[in-house]
């Protein structure tokens, strides 16, 4: 009963700290995209795009992290977890340093000689690159000291500090309209005052509280051969994720006046707000398809995970089809005028995109019960890397940057009706017949759903703001009854309303 009631308040800090951070991100955005211009935002994305791109191995590691001192603080052996704690910051300070002379090498060399940048902002993006490159080593070398209030279980310090980080971003909204600094330079300082301050605050923490996080310098191969073999894997899946990612910022740079990159950087921003719902959905419902695989319940392991599949894209239709539809309306009432072009192009297609990413990040749970993740690192990475030097040459002979969208679309069908499907299937003994009653409901509820918002659109003109939030709920709210009468047969209906039943205490 008490891991219950832990992992229920951890989840209540989470849950505030997603709404908090989301709502604060939406505003500043706006806020900022105002005050630095389109160009300048996204100069600061494709500069940012640069370090976050070689700060892959970081993520890589952090996963490693996060596991073995995890797994050390469960066995107890206080003086072993002060040597992991202690190698784990050695390798990720030596990372820092690595990263930072790679970045003001090589990568300040492609930012003057590779990126598409006015050359009356040259000065200012390289001042913006040397800072987002402090921000980066600081950042790096923060990973042991997360990792370790993951493992105590102490997400509530998330949450608090996420109250300082919002409001700090909206002082530094504030402050971007006064004082005669180049605005890009003085945003891209704040924002690494604002990231120093957090660091500091969550090390005195650390330190006070868990004594495993003195450092001192060790370089401990027992220790480190298992976590760097364990991040193996996670380290060539996030350098491709890297590259879609980051990646695709620096190469629509490459060719594209910043303006485009700042399209690019929003429509992703607001597809990453309307994917926490679903995100969280599957973070609640991933621990019992395990334990269920753990206990050789394999047919009730499946049942969950197919069932999950199909809310989780039920409820990602909730949320695309208003965005797909309203896309430019809901875009001019966020932003106003600062629009960038190619935005709802972008938007509407990542959207789509993420309807089929559903299938992928579902599909990858059972390969992660079973250990079976060989296979999908070095397929759904190489489908992730082939619409980087298509798109590129997409580009070379004049195509248009919303090219790489529709490469990366491609790209997540691929992996999310063929590749993950034949994967489950060939390594974790499901059948075609189980992965097409998951499609099937699917298919039949968005066909429906799209019939009366393609009416809704047409017939109802946008002309102010309760209009258009009206005619999203009408959609959200025809969407969710579809699913639940034509994507879910009677067990399922009953599951779900026992699920809410349970959740309000209401006797049946």
């Amino acid at each position: 009963m008490s891991d219950n009631k832990r992992i229920a308040k951890n989840t209540i800090y989470l849950y505030f700290r997603m709404i908090l951070t989301m709502l604060i991100a939406l505003y500043t955005s706006r806020v900022i995209l105002e005050k630095l211009g389109v160009d300048d935002y996204g100069i600061y994305n494709a500069v940012g795009g640069i370090v976050g791109f070689l700060s892959f191995l970081n993520n890589a590691l952090a996963t490693g992290s996060s596991r073995f001192l995890t797994f050390e603080l469960g066995v107890g052996d206080e003086e072993k977890l002060k040597r992991i704690f202690s190698s784990l910051l050695t390798v990720h300070i030596i990372l820092a340093g690595i990263v930072a002379l790679i970045a003001e090498t090589v990568g300040l060399w492609f930012l003057y000689h590779k990126m598409v940048i006015p050359p009356d902002r040259m000065q200012v993006a390289v001042y913006t690159f040397h800072i987002s490159i402090l921000t980066s080593v600081l950042t790096i070398t923060q990973v042991p000291y997360n990792a370790t209030i993951i493992s105590h279980e102490r997400m509530n310090v998330y949450a608090y500090a996420s109250i300082f980080e919002v409001g700090a971003k909206l002082g530094i909204c504030y402050l971007l309209g006064y004082g005669n600094v180049d605005r890009l330079i003085l945003y891209a300082f704040l924002i690494f005052i604002v990231q120093a301050i957090l660091i500091v605050f969550y090390r005195f923490y650390c330190r006070y509280h868990f004594s495993e996080t003195k450092f001192s310098f060790i370089w401990d191969k027992s220790i480190l051969k298992p976590v760097l073999s364990f991040s193996g894997w996670s380290l060539f899946a996030d350098g491709t994720t890297a590259l879609s990612k980051q990646g695709v910022l620096i190469l629509l740079n490459m060719f594209f006046a910043p303006a485009v990159v700042s399209a690019r950087a929003i429509s992703l921003q607001v597809n990453s707000a309307a994917n926490q719902l679903v995100n969280n959905f599957r973070t609640a419902v991933n621990p019992q398809i395990v334990k269920l695989y753990a206990v050789k319940d394999l047919e009730g392991s499946k049942k969950l995970l197919l069932f999950s599949t199909n809310v989780s894209y039920y409820l990602m239709l909730m949320i695309s089809l208003p965005l797909f539809f309203l896309a430019d309306p809901i875009l001019h009432f966020w932003l106003g005028d600062n629009v960038p072009e190619y935005t709802t192009i972008f938007l509407q297609i990542v959207v789509v995109q993420s309807l089929f990413q559903v299938f992928d990040r579902s599909f990858y749970v059972p390969l992660y019960v079973k250990g079976q993740l060989k296979e999908n690192a070095i397929l759904t990475s190489l489908f992730d890397f082939l619409p980087f030097p298509v798109v590129f040459v997409l580009f070379k002979i004049g195509y248009s940057p919303v090219a790489l969208s529709w490469a990366y679309l491609i790209s997540s069908v691929i992996i999310g009706l063929i590749v993950k499907p034949i994967l489950i299937i060939k390594l974790v003994d499901y059948t075609w017949r189980e992965v097409f009653s998951v499609f099937v409901p699917c298919l039949r509820v968005t066909l429906i759903a799209v019939i009366p918002s393609t009416i809704f659109f047409v017939t109802i003109p946008q002309t102010s703001a309760w209009i258009l939030i009206s005619e999203a709920l009408i959609m959200m709210a025809f969407s969710l009854v579809v699913s639940y009468f034509g994507g879910l047969d009677k067990s399922m209906r009953e599951r779900i309303r026992g699920f809410i039943v349970e959740q309000l205490h209401i006797e049946k």
